[in-house]
């Protein structure tokens, strides 16, 4: 790192602008650690308070994130999603981005209210629920909840957490046709925020959906939560 002291440019932002630089250009990569403020003041003889702004300053531009425990790291990569009738794992693997999935819950259960008036099924009715966390980058990015009407698929965890639900789906010859889908924003709860690696009370995008195949039968329900600093939807409007 090179700095000009003799610049009207304050040494902070010299600072964040090379390391911004760096980040960029993938020479920080995300998930890199940056040295302690100590390390980096005696490095580039700079003021400890001076190191700390250059840092703070990236931090509030979404480049860096300050973990307690872990230290300053790059942030990883923001996905962004096309408002499409696709699973994450489809568009993360479409991505490149490697996605992988832990299996926290999968087995029969009765239909709560929700799933149940989206699925057209009584309250109460057995059902299959799922339930998992997708990890990229090896960080969380989101917590997913699918309901699907009982014996529409013969799976197993195992199958899932290697493949996304709706290529299983395909596979078995269901033809995902139509969905509804509603996005919005919520605090996390302390289980979510323990899972997704967030402070309880953080921000997090939310989305819901029914999906329906080709005879217009619902045949998935799914409620979604996504980190909102790793993961953002995106679509295109048309003027009528």
């Amino acid at each position: 790192m090179t700095l000009d002291r003799g610049s009207p440019v304050p040494l902070y932002f010299q600072v964040a602008q090379q390391l911004e630089a760096a980040i960029r250009s993938g020479e920080l990569p995300p998930g890199a650690r940056l040295d302690n403020e100590l390390d980096l003041a005696a490095r580039y003889r700079l003021s400890r308070p001076t190191v700390r702004q250059a840092i703070q300053h990236l931090v509030d531009k979404g480049l860096l994130v300050r973990k307690r425990g872990v230290g300053t790291q790059v942030v990883q990569a923001q996905v962004r999603r096309p408002i499409e009738l696709t699973s994450l794992h489809d568009d993360l693997a479409a991505a490149g981005a490697e996605p992988r999935t832990r299996v926290l819950e999968f087995g029969p259960a009765p239909a709560g209210d929700e799933a149940a008036e989206r699925l057209g099924v009584p309250a109460g009715t057995e059902v299959l629920r799922l339930r998992r966390l997708r990890l990229t980058g090896g960080e969380p990015l989101a917590l997913l909840t699918n309901v699907l009407p009982a014996g529409l698929i013969d799976v197993t965890a195992e199958h899932l957490a290697e493949h996304g639900l709706y290529e299983t789906l395909r596979a078995a010859g269901v033809n995902l046709r139509i969905a509804h889908q509603t996005i919005g924003a919520r605090a996390a709860t302390a289980a979510e925020a323990r899972l997704l690696d967030e402070r309880s009370g953080t921000p997090l995008l939310t989305m819901t959906r029914t999906a329906f195949d080709d005879n217009g039968t619902a045949v998935e329900y799914g409620d979604h939560v996504y980190r909102a600093d790793r993961y953002s939807f995106s679509h295109t409007l048309v003027g009528r």
